[in-house]
């Protein structure tokens, strides 16, 4: 396995700008025949920049590829990146039997490659973290580096009671309190985040998928774990980062990583890493890549 970069150093929090709402149209839709019929499957990802370069992102649970904006725009000047809706979220909402991590990672796998996209650069965050590293152990030759923020699936502990209020939360308080107690509290919430999390969620069945994804990967107060021994086997460049003041996933879920993973334990940030450090983050996957 390849080495990944030294941690970076932190300094004081930075603030993230978000876009406004934004209405979902997919790229990618598959005719399938299942019990009898036959069913349209759509994945939403949003595609921005061109280089010689591709970068997947995959936003945590309940998010959206809108919360990638800062970060995707940066990496957008010299390289091609795709933010994805996680299937059962925003513009994915409709995919077959979404929830499960490994329906998540066969998907994306799958619709990278109708894209023609056989290697790229990976970086997942919470649940996205959880997939992504699932997509690295799956399919390894394929991902050229890994940055996971925050990830999930790195030990059992998870704030099950949080997730289940944020998943839901319909208005723009309940959003706004959810996200407090999941940020950094150095950093304010964006209100363009709250915005655009409260437009997603106004799509018809959203929120009862929210909560039923939520009871799943909450079950008795525990998550599924990604034994070490596998991430130790991965080949790539891998970075993992995490807020020292994360209140889903506790940072001690960090310690005992394999020795050639890079780590960097982030002062003054909580759980949302890819809204709290957006500049933070990039240069953590930019590094991760080389």
């Amino acid at each position: 396995m390849t080495a990944a970069p030294p941690p970076i150093r932190t300094s004081s929090p930075t603030r993230a700008v978000y876009p406004p709402p934004l209405s979902w149209k997919p790229l990618r839709q598959v005719r399938i025949f299942r019990w009898g019929r036959f069913l349209n499957q759509s994945l939403y990802a949003l595609q921005s920049g061109r280089g010689p370069q591709t970068i997947v992102l995959l936003h945590g649970f309940g998010g959206c590829h809108g919360l990638w904006r800062p970060v995707q725009e940066t990496l957008a000047t010299n390289a091609r990146v795709l933010a994805y809706d996680l299937p059962g979220h925003g513009g994915s909402l409709g995919w077959p039997e979404a929830g499960p991590a490994k329906i998540a990672v066969r998907a994306i796998l799958a619709d990278l490659t109708q894209r023609g996209i056989e290697r790229f650069h990976l970086a997942g965050h919470s649940m996205g973290g959880a997939i992504a590293a699932l997509m690295a152990l799956a399919e390894p030759s394929r991902i050229a580096s890994l940055a996971l923020l925050a990830p999930g699936g790195f030990g059992e502990e998870i704030n099950g009671r949080l997730l289940r209020r944020y998943a839901a939360a319909i208005s723009e308080a309940e959003v706004r309190t959810c996200l407090e107690s999941m940020i950094g509290w150095p950093n304010p919430v964006p209100e363009e985040t709250v915005r655009t999390l409260v437009e997603m969620r106004r799509r018809a069945g959203q929120t009862e998928k929210l909560v039923e994804i939520a009871a799943s990967i909450t079950h008795d107060e525990r998550q599924g774990i990604i034994a070490r021994e596998k991430l130790a086997g991965l080949p790539m460049p891998v970075s993992v980062a995490w807020g020292l003041l994360d209140g889903v996933l506790p940072v001690h879920q960090a310690n005992g990583l394999p020795p050639l993973f890079g780590l960097h334990r982030i002062a003054g940030a909580g759980h949302m890493l890819p809204e709290e450090k957006p500049e933070l983050v990039t240069e953590i996957i930019r590094r991760t890549m080389r």
